[in-house]
């Protein structure tokens, strides 16, 4: 049986002529002392609980704490990951663009030279051409000549092979001025004239 402090407030005891009652004062005293033990018992029962959950509690506020720590470094190195890839994407795209802005400048600078080379090649063919063209025409005016003046004696047989008109008699030249000469092909043909 529970006893409450009321109970204890409002227990009367018996009385004798010459006092209590002893029966009843030892029974209720071994109530109360029952009860006494027990609310004892349970009391230290719920303060080591309170401990092991206050020691429970420590460890989870540590944990906590570890745990907020752990979350504040990771964000500053993902931060900082964040910020050097940045910087090495940036870096990266610098010299992408310096080795590109270098191709385009030596691209040009070979258009260029291959430019010059063109219009040296086309000099050269043109300064080819005019003394090819030159060279011809000396010899077609060699060939205009009807007659070869020989030194020394000849029989009239050779007379007349050197006086004979020659084949080329037919273009002079005047005719071959305005001849253009195409040596890209196959050379100079003279059956083109």
């Amino acid at each position: 049986m529970a006893i409450t402090p009321i109970d204890i407030q409002q227990h009367q005891f018996k009385s004798r002529p010459f006092g209590y009652e002893k029966y009843g004062v030892d029974e209720f005293l071994e109530q109360v002392a029952t009860e006494m033990e027990r609310i004892l018992r349970l009391n230290q029962e719920l303060r080591e609980e309170l401990a092991r959950t206050r020691a429970a509690l420590d460890e989870m506020k540590k944990r906590e704490a570890t745990l907020k720590e752990t979350l504040v470094t990771t964000q500053k190195i993902s931060a900082d990951i964040k910020a050097n890839a940045h910087k090495e994407a940036e870096i990266v795209i610098g010299d992408a663009q310096i080795k590109a802005e270098r191709v385009v400048r030596d691209a040009e600078d070979r258009r260029i030279q291959l430019i010059n080379e063109i219009q040296e090649i086309k000099r050269q063919k043109i300064s080819f051409e005019t003394s090819l063209r030159a060279l011809v025409m000396s010899h077609i005016k060699l060939l205009d000549l009807e007659v070869v003046e020989v030194e020394g004696g000849h029989s009239n047989a050779e007379d007349h092979l050197l006086e004979d008109s020659l084949p080329f008699d037919e273009i002079t030249a005047s005719e071959l001025n305005g001849v253009e000469f195409d040596l890209d092909d196959n050379g100079f043909d003279p059956e083109d004239l």
